[in-house]
């Protein structure tokens, strides 16, 4: 969880330490957790603060989304009142993970 926490951070352009302070956690609080597991309400402050859900900050967050979006996809026939092509679903696809996994 610390790698996806230390990129969310590079994104926000703040360090890992100004994330705790904003948080009111002591310095090296996140760091420790490569060793130990977050508590939930660790979990959830971080997610809130960065607007992801917990399971982008675990992981699992592009997995579901790719099967959820292939299953969605895979069920539309039609986009705008026609009919839905190949090249249609590559870009709604492209689009939608885009929006949604970089976070």
């Amino acid at each position: 969880m610390i790698e996806v926490i230390k990129e969310l951070c590079k994104r926000r352009g703040i360090s890992v330490n100004d994330l705790e302070d904003a948080l009111g956690y002591s310095k090296n609080t996140l760091y420790r957790l490569r060793s130990q597991n977050a508590g939930a309400d660790k979990v959830k402050a971080i997610a809130d603060y960065f607007d992801v859900s917990a399971d982008y900050l675990l992981g699992r967050k592009e997995k579901e989304i790719n099967t959820d979006l292939n299953e969605a996809l895979d069920n539309m026939v039609s986009f705008d009142g026609e009919p839905m092509t190949d090249n249609d679903r590559a870009t709604i696809k492209a689009y939608l993970e885009g929006r949604f996994s970089k976070k």
